[in-house]
């Protein structure tokens, strides 16, 4: 074994860099506080079944599992939410609703190897409003994150996608398909492979409007354009309801003046057994993959006893930094002017230390200085 490396997944982070992990967080942090969430500290370790039930059993099989010396099954932390909810159902049971809490955590997960995603530590920053179940509530988490996201200085740089799960939910309620052939039709829509979607929807005899509505779904990507079409395309009870929703939501962004910021996409369809209503994604223009994701999940509370609605996002510190951190200096300095005193007698050279600092100026201690 050599002790000089790292685990895969594994990295250090120093100078510059540390100290831009921290100033990230501490905005983010800074932005909950000031829409009044409530800081939660989660356990670094918990049980596995916990995280089985608030992720789904495949989500939790990412985890780093190990026996508790009882013979329980533990495990490092893959998830947040999962353990806001809890606390939410039981410390959290008689609180006043909507509750609004807010972490900065790491987690734990074991990655395919791939550029987007390599990391297996890495620290979320994130928030879940529970008990608000109407558009203010889902309203409010998106404009958060885009607060965050402009505080630490990527401005015109990042979007927000959003979707309603319930648009293609709606569609397939109307179909006589099987688990395994509705996961395909959702990943066909899904990875927008257009000429492979329109194979099975032969192969599975999709009726006429339902096809072209499918179709189209898989290349409905923009703004308000978007929602009008979908308004006439898609006339199904449920999904015209989901999208009516959205349009709703759309209208309060563009008279915010933040359409810009925003996009809608109808294709987005990557975690329907988690979430309920909306749905959204981060991106940050001219990077391949995505910061932060989010999303109403109405069914989760229910694992923890009684059913709530709630909504939240997490966005990745790790994943932020890196697209920061490409114009970050390497200087071990963090801007401020760094006073050098020589150790020479001890006495004076440490009493002039403490005078500085006493003013917050920031020293070094120099034994080779004379």
């Amino acid at each position: 074994m050599l002790l000089s490396k790292l685990p895969s997944g594994m990295r250090y982070y120093l100078g510059a860099e540390a100290r831009l992990r921290r100033s990230v967080e501490d905005a983010a942090m800074a932005v909950f506080e000031g829409w009044s969430y409530e800081e939660v500290i989660t356990p670094s370790v918990d049980y596995y079944a916990l995280f089985e039930q608030g992720m789904g059993p495949a989500e939790a099989q990412a985890s780093f599992r190990f026996t508790d010396s009882d013979g329980s099954m533990l495990s490092l932390r893959p998830d947040v939410t999962s353990s806001v909810a809890r606390v939410a159902a039981t410390l959290l049971a008689e609180r006043e609703r909507p509750l609004r809490l807010c972490y900065a955590a790491t987690v734990f997960r074991q990655q395919q190897q791939s550029h987007a995603e390599w990391r297996r530590e890495n620290t979320q920053l994130g928030c879940e409003l529970i008990g608000g179940g109407d558009n203010s509530a889902d309203l409010e988490v998106l404009l958060l994150a885009a607060e965050i996201l402009n505080r630490i200085g990527l401005g015109e740089k990042f979007v927000l996608t959003i979707n309603d799960v319930g648009i293609f939910n709606g569609l397939l309620a109307d179909l006589s398909l099987d688990d395994a052939a509705r996961e395909s039709l959702r990943r066909l829509v899904d990875t927008r492979d257009i000429a492979q979607l329109q194979r099975f929807l032969d192969d599975h005899s999709i009726p006429g409007p339902i096809r072209k509505s499918l179709l189209r779904l898989a290349q409905l990507t923009g703004k308000r354009e978007v929602l009008e079409e979908a308004e006439s395309l898609i006339t199904n009870d449920g999904s015209s309801l989901s999208i009516a929703k959205l349009f709703d939501l759309w209208k309060v962004i563009e008279s915010l003046g933040m359409k810009n910021s925003f996009e809608v996409d109808l294709a987005d369809v990557s975690s329907l057994d988690y979430y309920t209503g909306l749905s959204f994604k981060v991106f940050v223009r001219g990077v391949g993959y995505r910061v932060g994701r989010g999303g109403r999940y109405d069914k989760l509370a229910a694992n923890f006893g009684q059913s709530e609605p709630a909504v939240g996002f997490v966005l990745s510190l790790d994943s932020l930094i890196e697209v920061l951190g490409r114009d970050a200096s390497t200087n071990s300095s963090n801007g401020k002017d760094i006073h050098s005193i020589a150790t020479n007698n001890l006495a004076n050279a440490f009493s002039e230390a403490l005078k500085k600092r006493a003013v917050n100026e920031q020293v070094r201690m120099d034994a080779k200085k004379q």
